[in-house]
């Protein structure tokens, strides 16, 4: 061995603690760096070389600089931040519904479903009263309003979280054109498959773009021999190399609301994601708010038909001298149950009650309704002529194709009873609410206006309060609709549905949580920077570098003895 070769062995330790010693000052200026990557010198022997006999080393070569990382506990990690990002979303509108509906305050739905029945058992106290009546038309109106407040503020989240999944496109193409870029950086900068050390600054860059995007939708990650990755969502890859596919927003419309979707632009597919911020917001405004909102319509439809059924059957104060109904037909001479009305007749019978006021009588008619497929069924026609063949009543089909009912003469009022056919509940006469969904209900105008139409009596106009019995207990009466479920135990269904959501979604968002901070600890552990370690590094290398200079010094002395021989 001789001494030029023994300094350049030294000349090359000297090199390679110096760039150990510059990736460790690397690593300790980006200690609190978000998103940084450990480095690490990959130290190798230096090439032999032949003397005489013998194989001699050349001491030490850096053979790479390359970030300390396990690409599996990274794709984890991304899972768990979809996975965390999709229950959050979920948990947020949950919350808000919670507070939305506000049950157990003092304003709350059951609240004011409460007052309106406990107003009609007022009635029972006092049936000869219109101002006890019109508090119950009151209550009504207040009980409509709340139902309709709530629809409506449920429109208005859907709508906000709509509106958060029509921006997410735009995210979605900036760190896909970004990941795009990165790639060919990175290729570039490490030289394909030729160098064996990282492009550490680009690939930190990446790696933070992927964690961000991981957080919108659920990705999976495959890196390639030459340092560039692929992106796929599902089965669809949207980054490959240097080139990225562009998604967009889709119109759709989803319970009269305009929804927006996020597909590919090439194929127009819908993007294939089970996780994600992106995937959590859609469950939330189509499954969580759309459910609620599905929910909310039955009940306030079962409250509508159902009531107005039992309420069709009673008389007020006073009797009508001029009705029309509250509903139009598409067809007047088709069967009733098919001419497009919310809510379906059925096979049956209804009363008419035309009262005298000068003689106190009372002329009782029965109408039949006939819907049993079996040879002709009832049409609106026939229900206007019988109407017509009964002495002191007039009938008509109005130009929206409704049904109007009037007195020939001011001493003659008119009510409805018995009725079996749920037609007078379908069409709208006779009827305490109005609307057929929780956006529409309301309150008869006409019962409104004149309170003692109140349908309080069974027994004829003003007789008895029987009717207001009967609706007085409907909230937790047994609906044969319903499967014998009552109002109260739908409306509890409501209530109770969204708290056992929201209960088991917070369960689940604070396990994506902790298992996500579980990773960043492993990843912490494995990636992030330690001080004291670093600077335990900084100490040897030193150290070796101090050996290596004596090394030379002593190299100098006997190259200057061999040179004064």
């Amino acid at each position: 061995m001789t001494l030029f070769s023994s300094i350049r062995m030294a000349a090359n330790t000297l090199q390679a603690d110096q760039i150990a010693l510059q990736v460790i000052a690397q690593n300790i200026a980006n200690a609190n760096t978000p998103g940084y990557i450990r480095e690490e010198v990959v130290l190798t022997p230096a090439p032999t070389f032949r003397y005489g006999g013998l194989l001699l080393g050349l001491g030490v070569q850096v053979e790479a600089i390359i970030q300390k990382i396990d690409h599996f506990l990274e794709e984890r990690l991304r899972g768990a931040v979809s996975d965390k990002t999709s229950a959050e979303a979920q948990e947020e509108t949950y919350l808000e519904l919670e507070q939305l509906i506000g049950e157990l305050s003092e304003t709350d739905l059951s609240t004011r479903l409460n007052a309106f029945f406990g107003s009609i058992a007022e009635v029972l106290n006092q049936p000869e009263s219109r101002s006890v009546r019109n508090l119950v038309v009151l209550q009504g109106q207040t009980l409509a309003s709340e139902i309709r407040r709530l629809a409506s503020r449920v429109n208005q989240i859907r709508t906000a979280v709509n509106g958060r999944i029509t921006q997410m496109a735009d995210d979605i193409n900036r760190l896909l054109e970004e990941i795009r870029t990165l790639n060919i950086r990175i290729t570039e900068t490490e030289g394909g498959t030729v160098s064996k050390s990282h492009a550490v600054g680009l690939r930190d860059q990446r790696l933070q773009a992927l964690e961000k995007l991981a957080e919108l939708i659920s990705i999976r990650v495959e890196e390639q021999n030459n340092g560039s990755v692929t992106v796929y969502c599902g089965a669809d890859y949207l980054v490959s190399e240097g080139f990225a596919r562009r998604v967009e927003v889709s119109k759709t419309t989803d319970r009269g609301m305009g929804i927006a979707a996020i597909q590919l632009v090439d194929t127009q597919s819908p993007l294939d994601t089970r996780s994600g911020q992106y995937y959590g917001l859609v469950y939330a405004r189509d499954q969580i708010l759309g459910g609620f909102l599905d929910q909310l319509d039955d009940f306030a439809r079962t409250l509508i038909f159902e009531f107005n059924k039992m309420y069709a059957s009673g008389q007020g104060l006073v009797g009508f001298r001029d009705v029309t109904s509250q509903q139009e037909v598409d067809a007047v001479d088709a069967p009733l149950n098919q001419v497009g009305l919310s809510f379906q007749p059925v096979n049956g019978s209804f009363q008419v009650l035309v009262y005298n006021r000068k003689t106190g009588l009372t002329n009782t008619t029965d109408i039949r309704v006939d819907l049993n497929g079996i040879g002709r069924d009832t049409t609106l026609e026939d229900i206007v002529n019988a109407l017509n063949a009964i002495n002191g009543l007039s009938a008509e089909i109005t130009p929206s194709r409704g049904l109007r009912i009037w007195s020939t003469s001011s001493d003659l009022e008119f009510g409805f009873a018995n009725d079996t056919s749920g037609l007078l509940a379908a069409l709208g006469i006779n009827t305490f609410f109005t609307g057929t969904t929780a956006l529409s209900i309301g309150v008869n105008e006409q019962v409104a206006a004149e309170p003692a139409l109140l349908a309080a009596s069974r027994g004829g106009i003003g007789a008895d309060t029987d009717n207001a019995i009967e609706l007085a207990r409907f909230l937790d009466l047994p609906l044969k609709a319903k499967n014998g479920d009552s109002l109260a135990v739908l409306y509890d269904r409501l209530v109770s549905g969204v708290t056992q959501g929201s209960a088991i979604m917070q369960a689940v968002a604070e396990g994506s949580r902790t298992f996500e901070a579980t990773l960043r600890g492993q990843k912490l552990a494995l990636s992030g920077v330690s001080i004291d370690e670093e600077a335990v590094k900084m100490i040897t290398f030193q150290r070796q570098f101090q050996a290596a200079a004596r090394f030379i010094a002593q190299l100098s002395e006997l190259f200057e003895i061999l040179v004064s021989i």
